[in-house]
């Protein structure tokens, strides 16, 4: 029996230290920098609400946030989206042309700093996982951002999502928690988002200066940002590993 309360996010209005704390944490300021995920995040919040649930504990404190996103998916790695934006961008369209979808996305899944290694992520992963039954959902797919990525911006997505610890799991905690979870990783998303700012946003977001043009290494980047001067403009592209679940009814 789980130890946690599962709830829609819109179930009810959350108060904003628990939001805070829960989120603060998370992900660096820049993630949100994207402006093609940005023009599909209001439908996405709109349209797939019922997909976007937390985890609440004994006493009903937030523990724990995760989202996804429906789509059409044939099960090959050559029809993979791209990457996170690229999901969000199918699921809009698949969306507004009546597309029948059968594939369900994890966008993202944030636990409570202080609930770490307490097996949380895997009630929440459960409980996305959980919303393919009784739908025409039948695979489940994320692109995961490595948490430990930033230590070793300059090394290839791909080499690192292959590195192995002792227990020849995945070194990258995250990764290695949907491995234990059943998850399979079937390929890599170098360009999964892009994220674009003026310089004096840049330097905002990551507490540095960029005095010159060119590349780079920035405070929770997963790849170095690359800065343009002339055009005042920085552009950092994100990579994530794509990674596919097994639902129930695979399991059956």
């Amino acid at each position: 029996m789980s130890l946690y309360t599962i709830e829609r996010f819109d179930s009810k209005p959350w108060p904003d230290d628990q939001l805070e704390t829960l989120f603060s944490e998370g992900f660096p300021p820049f993630i949100s920098a994207d402006p093609v995920a940005h023009s599909y995040i209001d439908r996405v919040w709109e349209w797939f609400a019922e997909y976007n649930l937390v985890l609440l504990d004994a006493v009903g404190q937030l523990t724990a946030a995760g989202w996804a996103v429906p789509l059409s998916w044939n099960g090959e790695v050559t029809d993979l989206p791209s990457g996170y934006t690229d999901a969000l961008r199918r699921a809009v369209m698949d969306h507004e042309t009546s597309a029948p979808v059968n594939t369900l996305v994890i966008c993202a899944g944030i636990v409570h700093p202080q609930q770490t290694r307490q097996g949380v992520a895997k009630e929440l992963v459960g409980a996305l996982c959980n919303l393919c039954a009784d739908t025409p959902l039948t695979r489940v797919i994320a692109p995961v951002r490595p948490t430990l990525k930033h230590l070793y911006p300059l090394t290839p997505i791909e080499t690192f999502a292959r590195w192995v610890g002792p227990d020849n799991l995945p070194l990258d905690p995250w990764i290695r928690s949907h491995v234990r979870m059943g998850g399979q990783i079937i390929a890599m998303a170098p360009h999964s988002q892009t994220m674009i700012g003026s310089i004096e946003q840049w330097e905002t977001w990551t507490g540095r200066q960029y005095p010159s043009t060119g590349h780079y290494i920035i405070p929770q980047g997963l790849s170095p940002l690359y800065i343009d001067r002339e055009q005042n403009l920085g552009r950092y592209t994100e990579p994530n590993v794509w990674i596919q679940h097994r639902t129930e009814r695979e399991h059956e």
